[in-house]
């Protein structure tokens, strides 16, 4: 399914895949919230009034993501597909969570196809693969964001969006770029990720 979106240009695909991602988030939740209970959570199926209720009764305890960030693809990527499957997933969790979504980050380099390649291979090609976007537009709008969060006591929740979680290079590399975006404005930030699968 994944590889009929991703390189097969389904593109109808993204709001059904959006949703699987959806549940995936309230399961991220589960675990970060009570980590000792997680396995019996899991079992259940985590509708969505299983959290409404927690929430009204101890606003205050529940994790939430303050931020989307999709993780980018390179310019020649994006003219193959036609768009960025990563920001197509982050969208629709972004509709239906209600948190913003920032493309913070580009490519610094075009990186290859990472599915044909070692893991000691995609660790290398991933260093200094991902910088802060230096469009105006989007630093203004995360600046814009930075000053309307209020986070009292607690560093801002960043979570990176990506397809696949193979061995984590990615995500790595994008982790340490939003880090250092972070410390440039002087906030504190935990950086999660969430993918659709893991190989």
């Amino acid at each position: 399914m994944l590889g009929r979106y991703k390189y097969r240009g389904h593109e109808r695909l993204a709001p059904l895949l959006g949703l699987m991602l959806d549940r995936a988030y309230l399961q991220l939740k589960a675990y970060i919230d009570h980590p000792q209970n997680f396995m019996q959570v899991q079992s259940h199926w985590l509708y969505e009034h299983h959290f409404l209720r927690k929430k009204r009764a101890n606003p205050a305890s529940l994790w939430h993501a303050d931020l989307l960030v999709p993780v980018p693809v390179s310019e020649s990527r994006l003219m193959e597909r036609g768009f960025n499957q990563a920001e197509r997933l982050a969208d629709v969790l972004s509709g239906l969570r209600g948190i913003p979504q920032l493309p913070l980050l580009v490519r610094t380099h075009h990186t290859g196809k990472q599915s044909f390649k070692s893991r000691a291979e995609r660790i290398a090609d991933m260093r200094h693969a991902f910088a802060a976007n230096p469009d105006k537009p989007v630093s203004a709008q995360f600046s814009s964001w930075l000053s309307q969060v209020k986070a009292p006591g607690r560093p801002l929740q960043i979570l990176i969006i990506d397809d696949i979680y193979t061995t984590g290079s990615t995500i790595r590399a994008c982790a340490e770029a939003v880090q250092i975006i972070c410390s440039g404005h002087r906030r504190d930030a935990e950086i999660y990720s969430l993918t659709w699968a893991r190989s």
